[in-house]
């Protein structure tokens, strides 16, 4: 697990060297929020020995330098630190990239910044290109004048603390029960083993207003919050991340986009998403489907990857009937099949 020192931090990554490096293959799996690199291990055994792979743990995530996240720029301190991981490595002319939910986000501004490098990219649940909260419609459309519904000030405290005092219960709201709940599919058979590892994975999330979940601004708009500059949840308000220039690149590489049937995270009725829960009167006062409807995360992502293969590029839309929110490990054996395959007819 070796640290890389690169030109913008000190970056933590798991690592699986090439039995023949001469010829390998670069892979870079980037993970979501709420977790780092330790959530791959399972499927970086499983990868073929002749790819090169490595997992660094975000800023902000894990072992990682803990520089704060300028949320101002949506994914692009994450997207920038990735680069300068790949020009240590000397990866600069092809990788394959996979980000996974948050992560998804981030390898999209990522090719956004250098199409040229990408080979292929898989997105695993990625967050919406429009960012997650306060957007109506396929198009992303915000729907007040200040995101409101978005940013640090729509995450549940309770779980913040919860995280910060490594709450290993199994009450709910808590870490685990967030994980065995939400993250997988509640019926998932995770070994005793695994859970450990993926609880103390969560737990080093570094919470702060520049880190997670990042500070707020009021709004007189409901919720009543609206995003700040910074940490890791304004980095995903639609006011910072908008991606859907990706579908203009001119260097388009084969995109593969894999999401569980049961992802209650990301999804067009998200039990996180401050709208559905408004709908649902879960969280009071809310003003009704025309002025603030669920945000349609799965459409959005859908409309963005439809304009890029009408624009000459190509993807490919794989539903996980027995997942939630991260097949690569839930139905292991099937993603690899895909995964392989993807990456194998893009080299």
């Amino acid at each position: 697990m070796p640290n890389f020192t690169t030109n913008r931090l000190n970056i933590h990554a798991l690592e699986r060297p090439s039995a023949t490096p001469s010829n390998a293959v670069r892979v870079m799996l980037v993970h979501g929020n709420v977790s780092s690199s330790a959530f791959f291990a399972p499927l970086m055994t499983a990868l073929p020995a002749n790819w090169h792979v490595v997992a660094p743990d975000l800023r902000g995530y894990g072992e990682t330098e803990a520089k704060p996240i300028d949320a101002t720029r949506g994914a692009g301190d994450w997207a920038d630190d990735l680069w300068a991981l790949c020009e240590t490595l000397g990866w600069t002319d092809s990788v394959h990239v996979l980000g996974w939910s948050m992560g998804g986000g981030v390898v999209m501004q990522f090719a956004l910044n250098h199409p040229e490098a990408v080979s292929s990219l898989t997105l695993a649940c990625p967050v919406s290109p429009y960012g997650f909260g306060g957007t109506h419609g396929a198009n992303g459309q915000a729907n007040t004048s200040d995101f409101a519904g978005s940013g640090g000030g729509t995450v549940n405290a309770d779980f913040v603390k919860a995280v910060a005092n490594r709450d290993a219960s199994d009450a709910q709201g808590s870490p685990r029960w967030v994980m065995k709940n939400f993250y997988f599919k509640p019926d998932f058979a995770l070994s005793p083993e695994l859970e450990q590892a993926f609880l103390e994975s969560m737990f080093s999330t570094h919470c702060g207003d520049d880190f997670y979940p990042g500070d707020l601004t009021p709004s007189q708009n409901w919720p009543m919050v609206a995003p700040g500059t910074r940490g890791v949840a304004n980095t995903f308000s639609p006011k910072y991340q908008n991606l859907s220039g990706f579908s203009s690149l001119k260097t388009k590489s084969p995109v593969l986009w894999v999401r569980g049937a049961h992802d209650q995270i990301v999804s067009d009725t998200s039990s996180f998403d401050l709208g559905f829960l408004g709908q649902l009167g879960v969280v009071p006062g809310w003003t009704g489907l025309d002025a603030f409807p669920p945000q349609p995360m799965v459409s959005q992502t859908r409309a963005v990857l439809e304009t890029y293969q009408a624009n000459g590029g190509r993807y490919q839309e794989v539903v996980f009937e027995n997942s939630a929110h991260a097949p690569f490990l839930e139905e292991q054996e099937r993603f690899l099949e895909l995964f392989l395959g993807h990456i194998n007819n893009s080299n």
